[in-house]
C-alpha cells in the first residue's frame, strides 16, 4: 500500500511543481480574476493527469505490477485516480463558472477587457478559434463524466450495466483531451509541465481507444473449454474446470485471472483454485454466489462451452523466507490458499518455499458444505497444513487473540490474508498493536475491481 500512496500524491505533487515552475509568479498578482485564471489551469491539468493516469491502468498494464504488489492494488490505485479526478474537474468546474453566477449576481464586478492580444503562431491562433467549441464539449463531457463515475461507485449497480457504462468514460474523455489541447495556456507547451501533460494525454488516448475497441488484455488471452461443473449448495459456490491448451504462460497458486464466457457481460475476476502443470494444462475456478452475474452462471454454463482466459495476474503468490505462515481465508476467500496447498502437495519432491517452513491456515466461514470441507481438510493434510476451522455459528468471530494462541510462534511468522476487506483491516490493526511488523510481513490481497 505504501507504493500505492507513494504512486498516488507523487502524481499530484509533481503536476503541482511543474505547474508552478511554469507559473512563479502566481501569488504575486492581488487581483482576483487573474487569480482565478491560474486556478482553472492548474486544476484542468491536475484533472486530466489523474483521468489521463486512470486510464492507462485500465489496460492492465505488466510493467507496474510488481512495483504496486499486483493488479488488485493497481485497480485499487486506478479508483483513487479515478475519484480524484472527478473531485478536481468539479473545483475546476467552479472555478470556471462561480465567478460568473458572483458577477451575475453582483457580488463581484467584471474587470474591464482590454485589446486581445495579436495572436502571430498560427498553431496558437488555430487553437484560440476552437475556444468556445471546446469550452461547450468539455462542459458536456464533464457531466457525463460525473454520472458515470458515481455509477462506478455505487456498489449495487449490477455488473453487466457497470461494464457496458465504464467503458463510456473512454468516451468521455477523449472529449476532454480535446477540451484539455485547445485551452490549456499556449505557454505551457514548451515548459516541463506541458511535456509531462502531453506525455498523459497520449498515454491515455491510446488506453481509451484500446478500451473502446475492447483491446484491454488482448495479449494475454486464450481460448479455454469448461471441461467439468460441480456446485456446492451448502456454499453456494460453483467449481467450474477450464482446459487451456494452447497459449497459457502457467500461473502461480494465489493469482488470478480474467474469464469471458459472455461478451456482452465481459471478463470477471477470479482467483485460481488450481495449481499449474503443463501435461495437463487446466485451470479451476470457485466462483460464490455474491452478485446478479455470479448467481446465474449454474444456469449459463456448460460443460464444452468455450471461454477466454486472460491472465495471470497478481503478487499473492507466498514468496517469502519465513519460517512460518499464518493463512487466513474468508469465505470464498480461501481459494488462493486452496491453489497453494495443491502447489504443495504436487512439488514436495521439488519444494520451491524453504524447506522447514510450517504452514497454519484459519479458514472462517458463515456458510457449511461438508464435502466442499472434506474436500479442503484433504488438501490441507496433502500438503501438510494445518487446517483451522471456523464456523461462525458455531465457534464466533475469528480474532488476532485467537490466531495468537494458536500459533505460539506467530511473531516469526507472515501473514498472508484473503477475504472481507473490513476484516483483514481489523486483524491488521490488532496484529500491528500487538508489535507485528504488518508493513512487512501482511500480505492482503484486495480483491474488488470496481
Amino acid at each position: 500500500m505504501q507504493n500505492l500512496k507513494r504512486t498516488f500524491w507523487g502524481t499530484l505533487v509533481l503536476l503541482v511543481l511543474l505547474w508552478l515552475i511554469a507559473e512563479p509568479s502566481v501569488f504575486q498578482s492581488a487581483a482576483f480574476f487573474a487569480l482565478r485564471g491560474a486556478m482553472v489551469q492548474l486544476s484542468g491539468i491536475l484533472a486530466i493527469g489523474c483521468m489521463s493516469v486512470a486510464m492507462i491502468l485500465a489496460l492492465r498494464p505488466r510493467w507496474p505490477e510488481s512495483w504496486l504488489g499486483g493488479l488488485d492494488k493497481m485497480y485499487r490505485l486506478h479508483k483513487w485516480f479515478g475519484i480524484a479526478a472527478l473531485v478536481v474537474a468539479i473545483v475546476h468546474w467552479l472555478w470556471a463558472n462561480g465567478p460568473k453566477w458572483a458577477v451575475g449576481w453582483g457580488l463581484l464586478e467584471r474587470p474591464a477587457r482590454g485589446a486581445r492580444r495579436a495572436l502571430e503562431n498560427p498553431v496558437e491562433a488555430f487553437l484560440a478559434n476552437l475556444h468556445g467549441t471546446a469550452e461547450g464539449l468539455g462542459e458536456w463531457a464533464f457531466y457525463a463524466t460525473v454520472a458515470l463515475v458515481a455509477l462506478a461507485l455505487i456498489q449495487y449497480f449490477p455488473y453487466r450495466l457497470f461494464y457496458k457504462t465504464h467503458r463510456l468514460l473512454a468516451l468521455a474523455y477523449l472529449v476532454l483531451v480535446f477540451h484539455s489541447i485547445v485551452l490549456i495556456k499556449f505557454s505551457y507547451w514548451t515548459s516541463p509541465v506541458g511535456w509531462v501533460t502531453a506525455g498523459l494525454l497520449a498515454g491515455g488516448t491510446w488506453a481509451a481507444v484500446l478500451v473502446l475497441l475492447r483491446r484491454v488484455g488482448a495479449g494475454r488471452q486464450v481460448e479455454g473449454r469448461i471441461t467439468s461443473l460441480q456446485y456446492y449448495p451448502g456454499v453456494t459456490s460453483l467449481e467450474t474446470e477450464i482446459e487451456v491448451p494452447h497459449g497459457w504462460p502457467g500461473h502461480k497458486p494465489g493469482q488470478f485471472a480474467f474469464a469471458t464466457s459472455d461478451a456482452s457481460e465481459g471478463a470477471h475476476p477470479y482467483t485460481i483454485a488450481s495449481g499449474w502443470h503443463a501435461e495437463d494444462p487446466r485451470i479451476t475456478f470457485i466462483t460464490k454466489e455474491l452478485g446478479d452475474h455470479t448467481r446465474r452462471l449454474r444456469q449459463k454454463l456448460r460443460v464444452g462451452q468455450e471461454v477466454k482466459v486472460e491472465g495471470p495476474y497478481g503478487c499473492f503468490t507466498f514468496d517469502d523466507e519465513c519460517p512460518h505462515q499464518i493463512w487466513i481465508g474468508g469465505g470464498i476467500g480461501v481459494t488462493p490458499f486452496v491453489a497453494r496447498m495443491k502447489h504443495m502437495a504436487m512439488q514436495k519432491d521439488a519444494r520451491d518455499w524453504p524447506e522447514a517452513q510450517a504452514v497454519d491456515l484459519f479458514h472462517t466461514t458463515a456458510d457449511v458444505d461438508e464435502e466442499a470441507l472434506g474436500k479442503l481438510a484433504a488438501d490441507a493434510k496433502s500438503a501438510d497444513v494445518r487446517l483451522h476451522l471456523q464456523i461462525d455459528a458455531r465457534d464466533g468471530r475469528l480474532t488476532g487473540e485467537r490466531i495468537r494462541q494458536s500459533v505460539p510462534r506467530w511473531r516469526e511468522a507472515s501473514i498472508w490474508f484473503c477475504g472481507p476487506t473490513g476484516f483483514g483491516e481489523a486483524l491488521k490493526r490488532d496484529f500491528a498493536a500487538h508489535g507485528f511488523p504488518t508493513k512487512h510481513r501482511f500480505h492482503q490481497e484486495l480483491f474488488a475491481m470496481r
